[in-house]
C-alpha cells in the first residue's frame, strides 16, 4: 500500500468506545474541524466516519459472540460497509475490508509494538504524516473503578509519544485518563504532588515550564446564573489537553 497523500498534514479524530467519546460529540456539534474521522471497531456503526480500524479477523464477529455486546452491530457493519475497514485478514463476506499495511508501517517506522487496534490507527497516522491527532473515547481506565482497566494503554501512549517527537500535535479529550489528561494539575507530577506547595506544569510563550502553585496567579471568575436556551452559543465543549 502507498501512503495516502491527502493525509499528510491533515487533522484527524480517532474515536474509540470509552466514555470520553462524548467529548467528540460535543466537539463535533460545536464546530471543531476534522479532515477525517477514524472509528475504532463498533464506533463505526454509530458515528459518521471516513475509516474504520478493526484489527481482529472478521470471523471473530461473524462466527462467534466472543465480542459480547459489540457482536450484533459489528456483524451488521461488516456485511454492509463499503470501507475502508482496515484489518488483518480479508473476508469475502465483508465488502469493505482492506489489508492494513503492516509490512510498510513496521518497516518505515522501525517499530513493531502493536498490541491493540487503537495503536494500529495511531501508527497509520504516524506513517501517513498527519499533523494533528485528536483522541476521543480512548480511556483504558476510569476514576472510581479500581477494578476495571483495559490492556493496551502503554502501547497507545508509546505511539502518541512517537507522534509528539515527530512534531505532530496530539490532543486528548478533557475527560479522558489517557496521558493523565483528567488528572488535576497539582497532582500530575508524582512526588511533588505530596508537597504543601506542589509543582505544576504550564505553558507560556517559551513552551512548557514548571512552577510552584504558589507562584502562579490564579484568577477566579465570578460565576453568574445562566439560562440555557436556543441562544447558548456561550457554552463550549471542554478544551482538550494538547501536546
Amino acid at each position: 500500500m502507498e501512503k495516502i497523500e491527502s493525509l499528510k498534514g491533515a487533522t484527524i479524530a480517532i474515536v474509540g468506545m470509552g466514555k470520553s467519546w462524548f467529548d467528540y460529540n460535543l466537539a463535533k456539534s460545536h464546530g471543531t474541524h476534522f479532515d477525517e474521522v477514524w472509528a475504532i471497531n463498533a464506533v463505526g456503526s454509530v458515528i459518521y466516519h471516513d475509516r474504520v480500524f478493526m484489527m481482529d479477523p472478521a470471523s471473530r464477529f461473524l462466527e462467534s459472540d466472543d465480542a459480547g455486546g459489540q457482536t450484533t452491530s459489528m456483524v451488521e457493519m461488516l456485511l454492509n460497509h463499503e470501507g475502508p475497514i482496515y484489518t488483518c485478514q480479508l473476508d469475502d463476506r465483508c465488502p469493505g475490508l482492506v489489508d492494513y499495511p503492516v509490512h510498510e508501517v513496521v518497516r518505515d517506522t522501525n517499530c513493531h509494538y502493536l498490541n491493540n487496534t487503537v495503536a494500529y490507527a495511531i501508527a497509520f497516522a504516524y506513517w501517513n504524516e498527519v499533523k494533528n491527532i485528536k483522541m476521543f473515547g480512548v480511556d483504558f481506565s476510569y476514576k472510581g473503578n479500581l477494578h476495571f482497566a483495559e490492556a493496551g494503554r502503554g502501547c497507545v501512549e508509546f505511539w502518541l509519544s512517537k507522534c509528539i517527537n515527530a512534531g505532530m500535535q496530539i490532543e486528548v479529550a478533557a475527560s479522558s485518563t489517557l496521558l493523565d489528561t483528567d488528572v488535576p494539575a497539582p497532582q500530575k507530577l508524582y512526588g511533588y504532588h505530596r508537597l504543601a506547595d506542589p509543582l505544576i506544569v504550564f505553558e507560556d510563550e517559551s513552551g512548557l515550564n514548571v512552577k510552584n502553585i504558589s507562584e502562579i496567579e490564579i484568577t477566579k471568575k465570578e460565576q453568574k446564573p445562566v439560562l440555557v436556551d436556543r441562544n447558548d452559543s456561550h457554552l463550549k465543549p471542554p478544551e482538550p489537553n494538547k501536546w
